[in-house]
């Protein structure tokens, strides 16, 4: 009997035994990241998917109703200041998702970091990590929140801030305030921005390299007023003291091309002007062109007809302007990747490659930081290295900028306001039909009127509810409110 025990015992332990390494193993095929390359290809999948260019663009006063087009509801939505009755490419719900989607993947990849036995050998990707989660949330507060003003960011409500995994079916969420918000998306960018290493990226501009941080940070503390950490993190981005060969060449190199190489050159992630590159599924390509609401010749002819360097824009020689009934114009900045759903398909998804930050942004972000602290040489000395790449025949005697020229277009403005209305004139202009005009209007609470053929007026006053975008009805399951409206 003392010798069948100890058998059955040792069945039952080896039985046991089995068990538990059968139990150890994943119930499928899912990945196990235990490397950093394998993490770092995770974090491939921590930018937003999505484009915010048309909810941003055609809400700004760059559009007007063209008088024929398609009006599908991702553009007309906008154009009347109306939440978007769309869930799909191009709306502000698709990009909401996109951006919680790329937050999970950067909170699944701090986790493998952070529980790593050699935490020392995920540093890179901790730190872009961080920069990811950051700059996802820092858009959300962007576009469905109040913009920052100290005086009220404690009390306006925010986007929920996720930082960890989720690991429930519904996981409900708090809001909680515009401030929170910021000291976390501040807290996640200096943890991450001194970690970031570009040797461990293939293709540096698809990634947060440092200079990409860096012009995210001058992007974060300009929003929040903090001017001389704008000045700070501009610098970084110019470190070794050049800044005109970093610019778009649109005086010299970008004169030689045809639409179709425009197209393809300006989204490279060889041009030095582009800081990161980002995929989105996008339809923008086709809806520049074709949509009723964009840009036409009236208001092309009113934007870009004068300007305070009083030489003509460069690229106004890549505006494409409709001839005939079509009173269209865009500039050939976006090139469609369209990806079939079989071989011999016809239906498929749209991709657009969207510059997430350029040296042209940061640039001016300086210039109008310097301006706030009463730099004003530093700024003019910026403003001027632009205008020498983005004006034809640039002569720096007569094209020059100067205090005096600015305020005789003006009008008899201060130093500091003359600049700021300057950068935001090149804002305008550099970055039409970019999306980048919605952040200049949130920041300084510009009206927008929208007016169409048949005279009918669309307007967006100051302290309009709609300058929020409005977060999707799903999010309520989550415990997350909507916008007043």
């Amino acid at each position: 009997m003392q010798k069948h025990l100890k058998i059955y015992a040792l069945l039952a332990l080896l039985s046991t035994t089995g068990c538990k390494k059968f139990l150890e193993q994943p119930p499928d095929n899912r990945a196990v990241l235990n490397t950093p390359e394998q993490v770092s290809r995770l974090l491939g999948t921590a930018y937003p998917g999505a484009s915010y260019v048309v909810f941003a663009e055609l809400s700004s006063d760059n559009v007007t109703d063209r008088g024929g087009g398609s009006t599908d509801n991702e553009f007309l939505d906008p154009f009347t200041f109306a939440d978007v009755r769309s869930d799909q490419q191009d709306s502000p719900e698709f990009y909401w998702d996109a951006c919680y989607t790329a937050i999970a993947a950067a909170n699944e990849a701090l986790q493998v970091c952070e529980k790593a036995p050699n935490p020392s050998a995920y540093m890179a990707q901790k730190g872009e990590a961080l920069l990811c989660r950051a700059y996802a949330h820092f858009m959300l507060v962007t576009f469905f929140s109040e913009i920052y003003d100290p005086a009220t960011a404690a009390t306006k409500a925010g986007i929920p801030y996720v930082t960890e995994p989720e690991k429930e079916v519904v996981k409900q969420y708090d809001r909680k305030t515009v401030a929170y918000v910021y000291e976390m998306i501040e807290k996640d960018l200096l943890a991450g921005l001194p970690l970031i290493d570009e040797k461990t990226y293939s293709v540096p501009r698809y990634h947060f390299n440092k200079a990409a941080a860096n012009a995210f940070a001058a992007r974060f503390y300009l929003f929040k007023k903090d001017y001389t950490k704008v000045v700070q993190h501009a610098n970084a981005v110019f470190s070794d003291g050049t800044v005109v060969d970093k610019l778009r060449p649109w005086n010299s190199r970008y004169l030689q091309f045809t639409a179709q190489e425009m197209m393809v050159t300006y989204a490279k992630a060889t041009e030095p002007a582009n800081l990161l590159l980002c995929e989105t599924a996008s339809w923008y390509a086709r809806g520049i062109r074709s949509s009723r609401y964009g840009l036409n010749r009236n208001l092309f002819s009113y934007y870009f007809n004068f300007n305070v360097v009083g030489a003509d824009w460069s690229f106004l020689n890549q505006a494409y302007i409709g001839s005939g009934g079509t009173t269209s114009v865009f500039f050939p900045k976006v090139n469609e990747y369209f990806v079939r759903q079989s071989v011999n398909a016809e239906i498929g998804s749209g991709y657009v490659m969207v510059p997430l930050f350029t040296t042209e942004e940061v640039l001016f972000n300086r210039a109008e930081a310097n301006a706030y602290l009463n730099n004003t040489a530093s700024a003019l000395q910026d403003l001027n290295a632009y205008s020498s790449t983005h004006f034809d025949n640039y002569n720096p005697s007569a094209d020059a900028l100067t205090m005096p020229k600015i305020k005789n277009y003006y009008g008899n403005v201060s130093d500091r306001d003359g600049i700021i209305l300057t950068v935001l004139d090149f804002k305008q202009a550099e970055f039409m039909q970019e999306g980048m005009r919605w952040f200049d209007i949130l920041r300084y609470r510009i009206p927008v009127v929208h007016e169409t053929i048949d005279g009918k007026t669309y307007s967006l006053t100051a302290n309009d509810p709609r300058r929020l975008f409005q977060i999707p009805q799903s999010a309520g399951e989550s415990g997350v409110p909507q916008n007043p409206r």
